[in-house]
């Protein structure tokens, strides 16, 4: 019987040196983790990059993430969702104003 490679996750390749939270960011209540996550300087292309990088590392941590932190990372989560949905409508609502007619 041919020796199986022991399976390797997709998940190990990634390594990102453009932006990434503080340290520590993830250790923090829920508030603090949406509130750092959500800023410009951790995630310049908006909210929903800062939900991916939480998701990432929920996922990442898998079992070794005790049950009350990940409850306290997936409430973070929640609290970012909320604050994406508020700006996407913010943004829905806006109606750029027409140029009145001449005459």
């Amino acid at each position: 019987m041919a020796k199986k490679k022991p399976k390797r996750k997709w998940s190990h390749k990634i390594k990102t040196v453009s932006t990434f939270p503080p340290e520590g960011t993830f250790t923090k209540d829920a508030k603090s983790v949406a509130r750092i996550l959500a800023s410009k300087k951790v995630s310049p292309k908006g909210i929903g990059s800062g939900i991916r990088m939480l998701t990432m590392y929920i996922n990442r941590a898998g079992n070794n993430l005790d049950a009350a932190q990940r409850k306290e990372l997936e409430k973070a989560k929640d609290i970012l969702q909320e604050k994406n949905a508020k700006k996407k409508k913010r943004k829905k609502g806006k109606k750029t104003p027409r140029k009145k007619k001449k005459g």
